[in-house]
């Protein structure tokens, strides 16, 4: 279908973004739009999954959730309401622990980790454009994942809200989630294929 029209200086809000068809995925980051297709690849898929379960076996009977995409995460600027929002983004893997920013939308304000996954189709936008967005908006940990590298770069906010020199982890390593105290991912385990 695509968007609907509207004039050139006008910048879409949430308000717009719910009224999209369901089988189409966008993601909103100041107002301009973002088209998520094509579906992420089968291996892309696979590792989601992997990180996912070590997440959730690790989270269980703890206060923090996990989510995956497609799951709206809402960055309010100052007071405002849903419909003036102006970036709405679906992250990969988002992690929240203060249980007072999930709604039936998703969730409104910073998870406290948010990991992507690379594909060739979003890799600029995760690496400059997210970035940016999660660290404005003060996403305490971001992980950037490579599929193709079988590696992790991992970016931590400072006090200064800003996210240092990355740390980088390859696939012989074990990763240590900063957010989650205690939380240690063997990526051996994260990246290793299936057999055919």
């Amino acid at each position: 279908m695509g968007l609907p029209l509207r004039k050139p200086e006008e910048l879409f809000t949430y308000a717009y973004y719910v009224t999209w068809p369901d089988d189409e995925r966008w993601e909103l980051i100041d107002g301009v739009p973002y088209d998520m297709t094509p579906a992420p690849n089968r291996y892309h898929q696979y590792i989601n999954v992997k990180i996912i379960y070590a997440l959730e076996h690790f989270l269980k009977e703890k206060k923090c959730q996990v989510y995956a995409a497609p799951f709206d995460v809402r960055f309010p600027e100052a007071n405002q309401c849903d419909d003036e929002i102006l970036t709405v983004v679906q992250p990969d893997i988002s992690v929240i622990c203060d249980r007072s920013k999930l709604d039936e939308k998703g969730c409104k304000g910073a998870p406290d980790l948010i990991i992507e996954i690379l594909s060739p189709a979003t890799s600029k936008k995760d690496r400059i454009i997210k970035f940016h967005t999660y660290e404005r908006f003060g996403v305490k940990e971001y992980w950037l994942v490579s599929p193709e590298d079988k590696s992790v770069e991992v970016f931590i906010l400072g006090e200064n809200g800003k996210y240092g020199r990355p740390e980088f982890y390859t696939e012989e390593k074990i990763l240590p989630c900063h957010t989650l105290e205690g939380l240690n991912i063997n990526l051996a385990e994260i990246f290793v294929e299936e057999s055919a």
